[in-house]
């Protein structure tokens, strides 16, 4: 697939909300991430919502990555130091390559833009699972949009087309 193809086309994603309390009607992090990825021309394919439960979180992305054809899967929540926060775990644990970059400048914007020193202790991470990106963020709406704007956009052909070159 070459970079014009990828350019030229709106990508397809799926929307992971990780929560143990948020439903449908109370999920901003998730309204949010559909908002800003369909804004910026993108399709959102599959949504929902599954409980901080690494099988749970990791039974939907294996079906998604194999069935759904997505380019991109975006997680929120579950990325704290609390012992129920298992998203990165699932994430990492179906990763073929991970994408240190994307957490340190999360972290490193989320410092200087947003929460301060607060910010060593989110775990928000990107990698690779059978060429499908997956993106781990935090659930607020300012960490979702912090990093839907400031990272996925910009950059979210991109690793697409590295991913599948």
């Amino acid at each position: 697939m070459s970079l014009q193809e990828v350019s030229e086309r709106p990508l397809v994603l799926g929307v992971l909300t990780v929560s143990d309390t948020r439903t449908p009607e109370t999920d901003k992090g998730g309204d949010t991430v559909v908002q800003l990825v369909e804004e910026g021309g993108h399709i959102v394919k599959v949504r929902t919502i599954v409980p901080d439960d690494f099988t749970r979180i990791s039974e939907v992305l294996q079906r998604w990555i194999a069935i759904e054809n997505l380019d991109a899967v975006i997680l929120t929540g579950g990325t704290g130091i609390a012992k129920c926060d298992v998203s990165i775990e699932a994430v990492k644990s179906l990763c073929t390559k991970i994408i240190p970059g994307f957490g340190e400048l999360f972290r490193y914007l989320s410092f200087t833009e947003d929460i301060g020193t607060r910010a060593i202790a989110s775990r928000a991470t990107a990698g690779v699972s059978s060429d499908v990106l997956l993106i781990s963020l935090p659930g607020s709406v300012g960490a979702v949009t912090l990093g839907i704007t400031k990272l996925v956009l910009p950059e979210i052909r991109h690793l697409v087309f590295e991913i599948n070159k």
